[in-house]
């Protein structure tokens, strides 16, 4: 089987349609829109493409099945997640290349993301047998306290296209093991990884109704009669903070339950102390994974002055002599952006920074041919007023701006409305602690380019979001706490 034949087997193997009240089905409308490859500009396929009716008849699929749902026992809940995991590994090289094709990604970024989100199942079908509660004597002994937790009820669901899998399974994953009924809205520019995953999920035995995926070019018309409507009691988004605070207004009238990750602008903190081949190393993590297209990006290279020359050097000739090209290509390392507005406004951001003095060391343009391709850029010089040090860049380009002391380090570093994560490389214990403690971020990469994991809580502070997705409190976000006083002792 030849190359094309194999990605087209893969492309026409997904469902191009609604999963709604467990049926795949056109879209009422009839339409349809086009999936584009970034990397050539060519049309995949064509997703049915959703509309308000068909909202409105997947949110009461979900709320019909929400009860029945709910009296699922836990193991019997994990035991669809523990299936789900299974097949995810097993489907691995398909499912990888099916991402890179739809988002760009070379296909050892998409194989690593997807055994990333088959974790977040694995993980969460452990979490179902573990949701807690409590029994105890009122302070006065006249009466008893059980405390028991139950699912918040249907959720909405919204994932980006820059991780169209693993941002589905940190969702989908602690909403199955808590007992919740959910509406799936993907990305319209990557459904096709959000509708391979629903499939694994019906045939790991998911009932029907429990989720419903809602393909759409317009996600507006899709979500805001799910948010007025009063049966979905559970907002959680991923995406850009414009939008998300778009939806937070819509969410206010409902009270509903929200989670919210949002932008980042990362910096990443190289003292003159640390290890540079560590520091290096751990700055092509954090700007390169995912094409510098993740929230979690290294966005600001903040470099001590005795070793800013020397680290912007070694991360140019790192960055330079990466391959770019077709992500399911051997030996590709850097794959296309997402589409040509993403092109533009990186291109836009270095333009700016030129023009205010930076340096450009390696890449500063697109590359030539189909595609959206940005050549791997790192900037020296550039000045702190410039729009890269305030506009989160999501693409291939580094700019390292120095500092001399850690003060000046840690209040550039917050000086932003962003707070997701930071990264800091330092061989001295005390700078590490003081400096993770001052800045204003949800996380902190210490001495490691890259800190998302399953089992750990990730999210933001400041404009960067609200609550934790993952780790123990990661089915919290699904969860209402309820408390049953007890007398008549």
């Amino acid at each position: 089987m030849t190359t094309a034949e194999r990605e087209t087997k893969v492309v026409d193997r997904v469902a191009k349609r609604l999963l709604i009240g467990g049926e795949w089905c056109d879209a009422r409308s009839g339409e349809a829109f086009k999936v584009e490859d970034p990397s050539t500009g060519a049309v995949l396929c064509e997703v049915a493409d959703a509309s308000a009716e068909d909202a409105r008849a997947a949110l009461e699929a979900a709320h019909g099945a929400q009860a029945g749902w709910a009296r699922w026992a836990p193991r019997e809940r994990g035991e669809v997640l523990r299936r789900a995991f299974e097949s995810l590994m097993a489907r691995q090289e398909d499912l990888a290349l099916l991402m890179t094709l739809e988002m760009g990604k070379p296909l050892a970024e998409s194989r690593a993301e997807v055994a990333y989100a088959a974790e977040f199942f694995r993980w969460f079908a452990e979490e179902a047998v573990r949701i807690g509660g409590g029994y105890a004597v009122a302070p006065d002994g006249r009466s008893r306290f059980l405390v028991t937790r139950q699912p918040v009820g249907p959720a909405l669901l919204i994932t980006p296209w820059n991780f169209p899998m693993a941002m589905g399974t940190r969702k989908i994953g602690p909403a199955i093991a808590a007992g919740c009924a959910m509406v799936l809205k993907p990305a319209h520019q990557t459904p096709l990884s959000a509708l391979a995953l629903a499939e694994i999920l019906m045939d790991a035995g998911l009932p029907e109704g429990v989720l419903n995926v809602l393909p759409t070019t317009d996600p507006g018309g899709v979500t805001e009669p799910l948010l007025a409507d009063g049966r979905i009691r559970k907002l959680s988004f991923t995406g850009s903070t414009a939008v998300g605070r778009a939806l937070l207004a819509q969410s206010a009238p409902q009270v509903l339950r929200t989670s919210m990750e949002l932008g980042g602008n990362a910096p990443f903190l190289v003292f003159a102390d640390a290890d540079l081949d560590a520091a290096v190393e751990g700055a092509m993590l954090a700007k390169m994974r995912n094409i510098g297209e993740a929230c979690t990006a290294a966005n600001r290279f903040y470099v001590q002055a005795e070793v800013a020359e020397e680290f912007a050097r070694r991360l140019g000739e790192r960055m330079g002599a990466l391959t770019l090209g077709r992500g399911s290509a051997t030996g590709v390392d850097v794959g296309p952006l997402i589409d040509a507005k993403a092109r533009a406004k990186v291109q836009g951001l270095v333009d700016d920074a030129v023009g205010r003095g930076a340096k450009v060391l390696v890449g500063g343009g697109p590359a030539e041919g189909r595609g959206y391709f940005y050549r791997p850029t790192v900037l020296a010089d550039v000045p702190g007023d410039s729009e890269l040090s305030r506009t989160e860049i999501f693409g291939p380009v580094a700019p390292v701006i120095v500092f001399d002391t850690e003060d000046e380090a840690v209040a550039s570093a917050n000086d932003t409305e962003f707070g997701l994560v930071a990264y800091v490389f330092t061989r001295d214990i005390g700078r590490a602690l003081r400096v993770s403690e001052a800045l204003e971020t949800g996380m902190v990469g210490l001495n490691q380019g890259v800190v998302s994991n399953p089992a750990a809580p990730f999210g933001g502070v400041k404009q960067s979001g609200l609550g934790r997705e993952g780790g123990s409190v990661g089915i919290d976000e699904f969860l209402e706490t309820k408390y049953v006083a007890i007398g008549g002792l």
